[in-house]
């Protein structure tokens, strides 16, 4: 086959609406081009193929004999042409951009991680950036489009979704238990080595326990003196399970541990007294773009239901 064979599929596809139209200018109307320019196709193609594909007249066309093979062998042009321009549509109607996700570093690798592969394939123009961070950063002075919140939000004009819930419970390792025995009531924990996570929230050394009995308006505050601190969730989860001491977390977010037995519950008959919930917050819809809609969508659909599937 000529190389240059290829070079003629567009003016293959105008033949065949100048066929399936009956006229020179009713195919031009439709393809949105000039009379003569269509013409000019037409006659290049059979030049090219060196048959005569049409007969004109002054009233009318007719297919020569050459003209109806050629259609027949044609027939599934149109299609091919419309389903090319569908794709071209379609990916241009495709939320296009960049999208800077800021969330906590165990929120981040437990949940926003495992379903980037699932964000790619549904969103292949979108470019994200994963900002790790357990800090509560403003949105606007980091050009952060969409975050992960954990814990009560002021009022703001930030648009939020809640997505769960954050509990907490104690844990160390098998390693330190050995070492330094199992606390057998809170106030024990006095007499332990605490890693408490360093966050902006005020009192993280101050540690709640609900009555065993299940008397909830019991509570027990014991102030634990840190062995070590850190601002980084996911340092604090492997610094206990290198036995170096007990943990406040959020069993959700410790699962592969748990699961693994690197981790096991300290003062499991005494519960958290609190929750708080967990928001996926944005700017307001003037201030976003598709690329930003669309992965909010996303995340708004899949996160509730990843976090509660760990519950």
């Amino acid at each position: 086959m000529d190389d240059s064979l290829h070079l003629q599929l567009p003016n293959l596809y105008v033949f065949q609406q100048v066929a399936k139209r009956g006229s020179f200018q009713a195919a031009a109307d439709h393809l949105k081009l000039s009379r003569s320019a269509v013409s000019k196709k037409v006659a290049q193609l059979e030049d090219r193929l060196s048959q005569r594909l049409l007969q004109r007249s002054t009233r009318k066309l007719r297919l020569t004999e050459s003209g109806e093979s050629l259609l027949r062998a044609t027939a599934t042009l149109e299609q091919l042409v419309l389903n090319t321009e569908q794709i071209r549509q379609n990916r241009e109607e495709q939320p296009k951009g960049s999208v800077k996700i800021s969330s906590s570093t165990l929120i981040t690798q437990r949940f926003l991680v495992p379903l980037l592969p699932e964000l790619q394939a549904e969103l292949p123009l979108v470019t994200t950036t994963i900002n790790a961070d357990d800090r509560q950063v403003d949105l606007i002075d980091t050009g952060v489009d969409i975050a992960v919140r954990v814990g009560h939000l002021p009022d703001s004009s930030l648009v939020a979704r809640q997505i769960g819930e954050k509990t907490w419970g104690y844990f160390a390792s098998p390693l330190y238990l050995e070492r330094y025995g199992e606390p057998a009531t809170p106030r024990q924990l006095l007499n332990h080595r605490c890693l408490v996570f360093q966050s902006q929230q005020l009192n993280a050394d101050h540690w709640r326990f609900a009555d065993p009995e299940g008397t909830d308006d019991v509570i027990e505050t014991v102030t634990v003196t840190p062995a070590m601190t850190t601002d980084d969730g996911r340092t604090m989860v492997e610094m206990a399970t290198l036995g170096l001491g007990v943990i406040r977390v959020d069993p959700l977010l410790i699962g592969e541990e748990l699961a693994s037995g690197v981790l096991v519950p300290v003062l499991p008959r005494w519960q958290h007294p609190d929750s708080v919930p967990i928001h996926l917050i944005c700017l307001g819809r003037k201030a976003r773009n598709r690329a930003v809609d669309a992965v909010w969508e996303f995340l708004g659909a899949r996160l509730p239901g990843l976090i509660g599937k760990h519950r």
